[in-house]
């Protein structure tokens, strides 16, 4: 039994409320948009997501990174959907749906927003979306948003799956 029905289809373009924003899955073309979101909020995701990314992380290394990221996609293997502007010239963050690797959840959920969105109104709309987005068109009955659900200290301190 695989963690997604055989039949599901993932959204490939989801508005925020509110209009400006919209999510959709991440590929390796989001890279120039990508590299600098990323290594502009490095400290701050790598205090939550285990030290990624690296302070040494390349933008090829990037690149491939977001390339897996859309074969995983195109299987049904995890999901990574880009924040974007509706003129997709910024991105602003990313959510993360992946199967569980910890005990509790059938799906791990986590989201960010670049240091410079941090504390504003696009935060606050993905913290009321995100959860309700994962409730309403995907098919998990335990699903568990990191840093809502569970603090991320609390999910670390979950026992691992077999």
């Amino acid at each position: 039994m695989t963690w997604l029905p055989a039949d599901f289809v993932h959204p490939t373009r989801v508005a925020l409320p509110g209009g400006g924003y919209h999510l959709r899955p991440i590929s390796g073309s989001d890279a120039p948009l990508d590299y600098p979101a990323v290594m502009g909020s490095r400290e701050r995701l790598a205090s939550f997501y285990g030290g990624w990314p690296r302070t040494d992380m390349t933008y090829e290394y990037n690149l491939a990174d977001l390339e897996r990221h859309a074969r995983e996609i195109e299987a049904h293997e995890s999901f990574n959907y880009a924040l974007l502007d509706d003129a997709g010239t910024a991105l602003l963050g990313c959510v993360y749906i992946d199967p569980p690797v910890r005990q509790g959840a059938d799906a791990e959920i986590s989201w960010w927003v670049v240091d410079g969105r941090v504390g504003t109104e696009l935060e606050k709309t993905m913290a009321g979306f995100v959860p309700a987005w994962i409730a309403g068109a995907w098919s998990f009955e335990r699903p568990c948003v990191i840093g809502h659900d569970v603090t991320w200290d609390e999910w670390r301190a979950r026992p691992k799956l077999a």
